[in-house]
């Protein structure tokens, strides 16, 4: 009997992973108005990948509210841009160093977690060589262990709704994810958790079609004439990327397409643009310039119980993995997922709810090519497109779709660009928060 309580004891610190509860933080007066944990989790058969991770409970019924698990961009961004410039319960001021409280922190609704994921991404590294070198396919099966072993890790939070979000590049990585835990749980893997879902913001769906987008969106906001986009649509036959395989006459429309988009801010197409390649333009970033020397700070890593040594310099991105238009794979990165559609699909089939989000300022994954995807999907119209409301003023327009127990809500946000919580925080909040309080299905096929 006593070697199997010391069994039990020696299987239960097995499955434990180093955490720690914050609380205080360098940069905000008094204690933290919420419980904060932060930690590693060790992926892959010997755990040489360690993740680190920030979980933010919520204020208001943690033991009820939902969960998401939410990815950064990139792929290779740090944690820190979504826990504090995004969805997080503090903003962060450049000038000072300091936080104030988000008023329209997720998680007033919703417990959050943001991991750095995969190594080399802010604070996660690798014991061994191998575990530096990743990819779309190997960042999916990352993301689904660790929150498996999450779960596993807090099981007084199995019974909460969970679900996966992310943003930009995400969108390529988030629904596969959600797809393995469906299909793991339910095949039986343990541990059993509540998968309700998925959320995305400005997401890459299709690494042609969203780009390929661009045209058209800029011609519905004034960016290019009639008669640029009239001969773009007549003679390039509906590629607007390929240029090498173009006639004269396609490739004489997309010169003068990049001429009057070349200087366009494509994240916010009213925002001021800046060159980051030009020397001579001082394109500072305020917040990842400040934040930076914020987390590189040896008393925040201690406050943080960030593990020294392990990271060199942490880094707001990872150029090393972040991709680009046409980016072929680097010598740590292969991006090897030219599409997520096929997982949205077979999402599709299964009783899963999704909110997708887009600035309609936004340049970079136009609205254009999320309508495009979301309408081969052939889901039954629940609402049509209509206006929501925050403040008594139109925060922007949605539509529902919903087929057996599956339904998708598509929202754009009036005023915003790429980063849509960071934009429009009030209405992104108000709209994910009536989201969620909304559990209804169709029934209907």
């Amino acid at each position: 009997m006593m070697r199997f309580f010391v069994f039990l004891l020696i299987a239960h610190s097995c499955l434990a992973y180093p955490k720690s509860i914050i609380k205080t933080l360098p940069g905000y007066s008094g204690d933290l108005p919420f419980k904060f944990e932060t930690g590693y989790i060790g992926i892959g058969e010997k755990e040489d990948i360690q993740l680190f991770y920030y979980f933010v409970e919520s204020t208001r019924n943690p033991k009820e509210d939902p969960i998401i698990f939410h990815l950064a961009g990139g792929p290779g961004a740090s944690a820190l841009v979504p826990l504090f410039y995004e969805i997080g319960p503090l903003n962060f001021i450049p000038d000072n160093l300091t936080f104030t409280v988000n008023p329209n922190g997720w998680t007033q609704m919703a417990n959050i977690i943001c991991v750095d994921i995969p190594a080399g991404a802010g604070f996660s590294y690798s014991e061994s060589d191998e575990g530096w070198i990743s990819s779309d396919t190997n960042l999916v099966n990352q993301a689904t262990e660790f929150v498996k072993k999450f779960m596993g890790d807090h099981p007084e939070f199995s019974r909460n709704p969970v679900y996966m979000s992310g943003i930009s590049y995400c969108g390529i990585i988030v629904p596969k994810v959600t797809l393995q835990l469906y299909e793991d749980i339910e095949r039986g893997d343990q541990p059993a958790f509540n998968i309700q879902g998925y959320i995305l913001n400005s997401p890459l769906t299709n690494k042609f079609m969203d780009f390929n987008s661009r045209i058209e969106y800029a011609h519905r906001v004034a960016l290019i004439s009639d008669d640029i986009y009239q001969s773009a649509v007549d003679n390039c036959h509906g590629n607007y990327i390929d240029t090498a395989s173009a006639n004269l006459v396609c490739l004489n429309s997309l010169q003068r397409f990049q001429e009057c988009t070349s200087l366009i801010n494509l994240d916010n197409i009213l925002e001021p643009f800046c060159d980051e390649l030009d020397p001579t333009q001082d394109c500072g970033d305020d917040f990842g310039s400040a934040i930076t020397t914020w987390a590189n700070s040896e008393v925040v890593q201690q406050a943080l119980n960030v593990r020294q040594g392990k990271v060199e310099k942490v880094e707001l991105r990872n150029e090393t993995l972040r991709y680009s238009q046409g980016k072929n794979d680097t010598a740590f990165y292969s991006y090897d997922i030219f599409s997520s559609f096929p997982y949205h699909k077979k999402l599709s089939g299964k009783n899963c709810r999704a909110l997708i989000i887009s600035g309609d300022h936004d340049m970079t994954f136009p609205y254009v090519g999320v309508q495009q995807w979301i309408s081969a999907l052939n889901l039954q119209v629940e609402a049509p497109w209509e206006p929501y409301y925050v403040d008594g003023q139109v925060g922007g327009y949605e539509t529902k779709y919903a087929q057996n127990g599956y339904s998708l809500t598509y929202a754009t946000v009036k005023g915003a660009g790429h980063i849509c919580p960071h934009d429009k925080p009030k209405e992104t909040m108000a709209l994910t928060k009536t989201w969620f309080s909304s559990q209804t299905y169709s029934a209907d096929s």
